[in-house]
């Protein structure tokens, strides 16, 4: 009896002690999506340069392509933007953006200032968009396929190691 007394305790602490441990070998940055393999959700919002049209998830199915939720208030956003101009300059993937919770002046201003790579910008003003896509915080990226199916999501900033080594080999063969 004082033997298991004894033991519960140390067997309730050393699993503990092994959840943490494995805790410390996630990297933060790989935030798994539910919906990998699915589709994208149903989407229609004004376009940022001219509101009076409208990006809707319709309109991009048949492409391959890259969705990157952005804000000009996002600092992330600020240091991933120059890799998107340089890779929307290669044209291997068509850049679509959704600027997420922003004003529209503020997004108009940022892409003046530091470069528009995307074919087109929507507009998610109230955030709706984004919670159906599961966005947890800008940026965050998608790569969809030609049926419309989320292949693949990057949280955090897109770096040329991530496009290289994961997003372009599998583009290519999507």
């Amino acid at each position: 009896m004082k033997a298991l007394r004894f033991l519960l305790p140390l067997a309730v602490f050393l699993m503990i002690a092994l959840l943490l441990w494995r805790g410390l070998a996630l990297n933060p940055r790989e935030v798994p999506s539910p919906l990998i393999g699915k589709p994208v959700p149903t989407f229609s919002v004004p376009v940022l340069g001219d509101p009076a049209k409208t990006l809707r998830s319709a309109d991009l199915r048949g492409k391959v392509y890259l969705l990157n939720v952005w804000g000009s208030w996002c600092v992330s956003c600020r240091d991933e933007h120059p890799v998107l101009v340089e890779f929307a300059k290669r044209g291997a993937i068509p850049l679509y953006g959704l600027n997420w919770k922003d004003r529209r002046e503020d997004a108009l201003a940022w892409l003046e200032r530091f470069g528009d790579p995307y074919v087109v910008t929507g507009v998610d003003r109230d955030g709706r968009v984004a919670i159906d896509f599961g966005v947890y915080g800008a940026p965050e990226t998608y790569l969809v396929d030609r049926e419309g199916i989320i292949r693949f999501k990057q949280t955090g900033p897109l770096t040329w190691k991530v496009i290289e080594e994961q997003i372009a080999p599998l583009a290519a063969k999507l």
